[in-house]
């Protein structure tokens, strides 16, 4: 029986992705602010609420953009808002 291949490794793909975003000067004219986190489960949930405190989603379109559930119950999310209310 064949063998079936396990998933490429992704660490070039990161590394350029890292690179590229280096390069780009941050724009924020109008878009989105976002910070990317990796907390304890706990941590995260406080996080997340002292965003939306701080920015109300109403006003800034406070969303959490991607998460994702790590080993030892750690999780790693992107929070984005924008940069004014007005």
């Amino acid at each position: 029986m064949a063998r079936i291949p396990g998933p490429p490794p992704l660490d070039g793909l990161k590394r350029r992705i890292e690179e590229s975003r280096r390069a780009r000067p941050a724009r924020r004219n109008g878009q989105f602010i976002r910070e990317t986190f990796l907390l304890e489960r706990d941590a995260a949930r406080q996080k997340a609420r002292e965003w939306f405190d701080t920015w109300p989603k109403a006003a800034y379109w406070t969303e959490v953009e991607s998460w994702r559930s790590l080993e030892g119950d750690r999780i790693e999310f992107t929070m984005r808002r924008l940069p004014s209310a007005d």
